[in-house]
Formats: C-alpha cells, sequence, structure tokens
C-alpha cells in the first residue's frame, strides 16, 4: 500500500512538471501571438489595404508592442523544453544555448518602436515603422523562431 502511495505521488508530481512546461510554453506563445497580432493583423492589414487606416488602432498597436517587447527575455527566461500542442511556430532551443545573445535582440526593437511611436500619422509613415520594427523583430525570429507546422 505504501508503495502505491508514493507511486502515485511520483506520478503526480511528473504530471505537474509536464503541465507547468506546458503553462511556460503557453504564456511564451500567448506573448508572440499578442504582438504578432499588433503586428501583422492591425498593422499590417491596413498596409495591405485590408482594413482602413485607423489612428486610434495604429497607436495602440505600438503602444502594446513597446509595452510587450521588454517582457520577452524574462518570458523566455525558462526552456520549457516543449513546445505548444498544435502551435505553427515555437522556441527554438538555440535560445538556451545562447541566452545572452537572445536577450540582446530585443534592446534594439524598443528602440525602433520608441524611435517610431508617435510619429505615424498616415499609411506612408506606417509603412516605415513597420519596415523598421519588422527588420528588428526578423533579426530574432531567423535564429530563435522555428517552424513546426
Amino acid at each position: 500500500m505504501r508503495r502505491m502511495v508514493v507511486v502515485a505521488g511520483a506520478l503526480l508530481l511528473g504530471a505537474g512538471a509536464v503541465v507547468a512546461q506546458q503553462d511556460i510554453a503557453v504564456q511564451q506563445d500567448n506573448l508572440m501571438r499578442a504582438q504578432g497580432k499588433s503586428m501583422y493583423v492591425v498593422i499590417g492589414k491596413m498596409l495591405k489595404g485590408e482594413i482602413p487606416y485607423d489612428q486610434k488602432a495604429v497607436d495602440t498597436a505600438i503602444a502594446d508592442l513597446e509595452a510587450s517587447v521588454p517582457k520577452i527575455a524574462t518570458t523566455f527566461a525558462t526552456n520549457p523544453k516543449e513546445d505548444v500542442v498544435n502551435a505553427t511556430y515555437g522556441a527554438s532551443q538555440k535560445i538556451w544555448q545562447n541566452k545572452a545573445d537572445f536577450d540582446s535582440k530585443t534592446p534594439p526593437v524598443s528602440k525602433a518602436i520608441s524611435e517610431v511611436k508617435g510619429k505615424v500619422k498616415d499609411l506612408a509613415s506606417l509603412k516605415v515603422a513597420y519596415d523598421s520594427i519588422q527588420a528588428k523583430c526578423t533579426d530574432c525570429h531567423d535564429t530563435y523562431r522555428v517552424k513546426l507546422k
């Protein structure tokens, strides 16, 4: 009886660790998805003409990016060692093999955002802002993001 309790406890602890790892992966995915929404759903669709230009939406998207980009380093502090179930993209293990380089990628993104904040007034200036921010995001994505599907 005692062995069964110990085995059951060990299984529960193991299951709890798996759930905790998945929670970390979900937090990382949610952060990137929120940033993707600002960049591609709001700004990207405006630039493609899929939705009309909306200054308030642009300002909100840029403010959301400005607030969330500094959270990348802490959100990716722990390696969940697994990806979110059914995710299209995931974090490369290279992040934790070269964490200092990974962390060095976010200040240029923050700087690009701060440089365009308040300067976007129309589609032309939105395109310049998008290109500037996107170039810095790509620096990290090319190395540290993997396509899962």
